[in-house]
């Protein structure tokens, strides 16, 4: 069980290109925060990631808050934003301008994404990036939304002997300009690979003795105990039993896990077992009932009450929430 694929899959990752720019020095673009235009990019998707990569030249990217200095993007770096932050890309660093106007985000129905857009001042030195967002579930659990930073970078391998992921962006772009059908699902498919790149890359350069739920990956006796749970959510799993699975004590592994993952190992399975439950949720024909029993629960009032402890409202309103958004 590859645990990171299965989470990606649990919470919907969905990915889409909605601008291809070329800007010319001197130029800034600040984008407003996802949760302004999540309505208009992805309706009915509880949250939004936004990123740009860059395909040629080189620029800055900054929250707009300021929190965080300028980093330099180049050619072939991508550029995350996990908490659809408000921000703020340009020519030179620390650059400010008027935010986009919100009209500009919407999902067309006379045309294919992405908007091509020229930006900037003519000057000599141009800058070609795209930008893109990333749907996923909030709720009822996503663990890896909690340990992201507010701005992320994956850099271009330097030793890449091409096949990075801003070159294939590069090369479905230039395939959609021939106009062969589904350029917008190509590159739509291409920001989900791309994120899962960026996550393990991330992944990979945590320092050691970080906490979060990607640093348990890491830890083998945690990253085991995580891999049981993702493999057999539905299984009998005591405390005991996933301490005996991995190979420690019931008091090391229960101290072990909650360092890393930061939630008890009993927890973070009811958790988990509630976010696929959601899913069946929204499952025509599938029932309250069916849909705890499936993940476990032994009853319905059982599953009600644990659903309504994590998520703030009974399973019931959650799934007309969620019918109404998908609707509207």
């Amino acid at each position: 069980m590859d645990v990171l694929s299965d989470l990606l899959r649990a919470v919907r990752l969905t990915g889409a290109i909605y601008f291809d720019v070329d800007a010319s020095s001197p130029w800034v673009g600040e984008s407003p925060g996802t949760a302004e235009i999540a309505a208009a990019i992805m309706p009915g998707v509880e949250h939004i990631i936004s990123f740009h990569a860059v395909l040629s030249g080189s620029c800055w990217a900054a929250l707009a808050d300021g929190s965080v200095p300028p980093l330099r993007v180049n050619a072939g770096d991508v550029v995350v934003f996990p908490g659809g932050a408000p921000n703020v890309m340009s020519s030179s660093p620390g650059a400010r301008g008027e935010p986009n106007p919100i009209a500009m985000y919407y999902r067309p129905i006379d045309r294919n994404l992405p908007f091509a857009l020229i930006h900037g001042g003519g000057g000599s030195e141009r800058t070609r990036f795209v930008c893109g967002y990333l749907g996923c579930d909030a709720r009822p659990f996503n663990p890896l939304l909690a340990v992201l930073p507010d701005i992320l970078c994956a850099r271009k391998p330097v030793d890449g002997n091409g096949g990075w992921v801003t070159d294939l962006f590069q090369l479905a772009l230039a395939e959609g300009c021939s106009g062969r059908a589904g350029g917008e699902t190509i590159l739509a498919k291409l920001s989900e690979l791309m994120f899962a790149e960026v996550i393990r890359r991330h992944l990979e350069s945590l320092p050691e003795g970080s906490r979060g739920w990607l640093s348990g990956l890491r830890d083998p006796h945690v990253g085991e105990a995580l891999r049981l749970i993702h493999s057999r959510p539905t299984e009998d799993w005591t405390l005991e039993r996933l301490a005996h699975e991995v190979g420690l004590s019931r008091t090391i592994f229960a101290g072990r896990f909650s360092h890393y993952v930061e939630v008890p190992p009993m927890q973070y399975l009811a958790r988990w077992r509630l976010q696929l439950a959601g899913r069946l949720l929204e499952r025509p024909g599938v029932s309250i009932a069916q849909a705890g029993a499936e993940v476990g629960y032994e009853s319905e009032a059982a599953f009600n009450r644990a659903f309504k402890k994590q998520v703030g409202v009974p399973p019931g309103s959650w799934r007309r929430s969620r019918m109404n958004a998908t609707r509207a």
